[in-house]
């Protein structure tokens, strides 16, 4: 256990050009999480789950494309605010809250997590907000086809 990101809490934002209801769907339902959550090309999520109520769990299945490593995300939902709010506890107890502020076609989404103890902050940090890139990237293109 490394002390130094013991009770460190990570912050990580993006602004979204998409309304909060396409933000919100983008983020919760498993088609589009399969197609977002990775931080690098070489990763990838082939599964999801989603049960978005409190109490209900959730799994995203990320591995390696070249299957040399693979690890289950997951943990169940503490609350749940219609477009606005996710807080979560994962399985391993870190706590995890997602905002989401509206403000016409443009959409905040704010990630708050507790550190873990094997990788350092900065890694935790660039590794989620790739994800969160990745995301937004996402989002977009697929506002643009519309």
């Amino acid at each position: 256990m490394n002390p130094k990101t013991a009770n460190i809490s990570i912050t990580v934002s993006a602004i979204i050009n998409s309304n909060v209801q396409m933000a919100w769907e983008y983020w919760t339902d498993p088609k589009h999480i399969i197609r977002w959550n990775n931080a690098s090309p070489d990763w990838h999520t082939p599964r999801a789950e989603n049960d978005l109520r409190i109490g209900g769990k959730f799994l995203s299945r990320m591995e390696a494309r070249d299957g040399s490593m693979g690890f289950d995300f997951s943990g169940k939902y503490t609350k749940v605010v219609q477009q606005k709010l996710i807080e979560l506890i994962l399985d391993d107890n870190r706590k995890v809250q997602v905002r989401f502020e509206a403000n016409g076609n443009k959409t905040t989404v704010t990630e708050v997590f507790e550190a873990e103890h094997e990788n350092s902050i900065e890694l935790q940090q660039t590794g989620w907000q790739a994800i969160l890139d990745n995301f937004k990237k996402y989002v977009e293109g697929t506002e643009k086809k519309k």
